[in-house]
């Protein structure tokens, strides 16, 4: 063999080589099997309110730790930011639990809105209304995203559901019922709730009835028959939402009634 072609053999066999170490084996996938337990990687949606106003609330969920998928303005007309990819996470929900799942973020879309939330004053605690066209975005936002990604009503829910007493956003003043309405969320049958009361007001279940119902509901709460903290805390939030009136955290027969209507086909 010549030097040329010599050179050129090793030439060829080192091109080779080279090539058989940057790829490596070929990789083969099957993927003519699918798994029957299987589906999208969000299922929830987590509705907040940033207590801040609409600058300082795009400054703080793109610079900071804290982060949203949406945000969603109080100006006029309502200008919706997307901040975070949905098939991204984000750091929106913190230490959180529905429906036996934690960590919320790893399978949640967030939307935060600008709104100041609350003020304590010598009257009792006031929280601020959303203005109508904001409510409005929010809801033409919540049903494109639900739609996208079959997200049930039960699983469209506020951050005081995930993290009660943490947390109390989005307030008594979000209009849940407008969005259940609108077949976004969850709500009960009103009249069977009232139909229900007298029968509850008569005898009130117990501490164990209240939170296994509203675990039932999707709430994280303790099951030991105990009113403790914790409980009070969920309850709290269960009034907020569903008997905005009166959120005292008591467990009374309308609550009662609420929950029996929720969790009973």
């Amino acid at each position: 063999m010549t030097m040329s072609r010599r050179f050129a053999w090793l030439l060829a066999a080192a091109a080779l080589l080279l090539a058989g170490c940057a790829g490596g084996p070929r990789l083969t996938i099957d993927g003519s099997h699918r798994a029957v337990s299987q589906g999208p990687r969000v299922d929830l949606l987590v509705l907040h309110y940033t207590v801040l106003d609409q600058p300082t609330s795009l400054r703080v969920l793109t610079q900071q730790e804290v982060s949203s998928h949406y945000l969603v303005g109080d100006d006029d007309p309502p200008t919706i930011y997307r901040l975070v990819d949905e098939d991204q996470r984000a750091n929106h929900a913190g230490v959180s639990n529905w429906a036996r799942r934690v960590l919320v973020n790893m399978s949640s879309i967030g939307i935060e809105i600008v709104n100041p939330g609350y003020v304590d004053t010598p009257e009792g605690r006031r929280y601020a209304p959303y203005p109508a066209k904001q409510i409005d975005a929010v809801v033409a936002l919540v049903r494109d995203i639900v739609k996208r990604w079959g997200i049930p009503p039960e699983r469209v829910v506020g951050h005081a559901d995930v993290a009660p007493g943490r947390k109390q956003d989005p307030g008594p003043l979000f209009p849940w019922k407008r969005l259940a309405q609108e077949g976004l969320a969850q709500w009960f049958d009103e009249s069977r709730a009232a139909a229900l009361q007298p029968r509850y007001a008569a005898s009130l279940p117990d501490t164990l009835w209240f939170q296994q119902r509203l675990a039932r509901v999707g709430y994280g709460v303790p099951q030991d028959g105990v009113l403790d903290t914790a409980t009070l805390d969920v309850l709290t939030s269960f009034q907020m939402r569903f008997r905005p009136a009166r959120y005292d955290g008591v467990p009374d027969a309308e609550t009662a009634a609420i929950l029996a209507v929720l969790t009973t086909p």
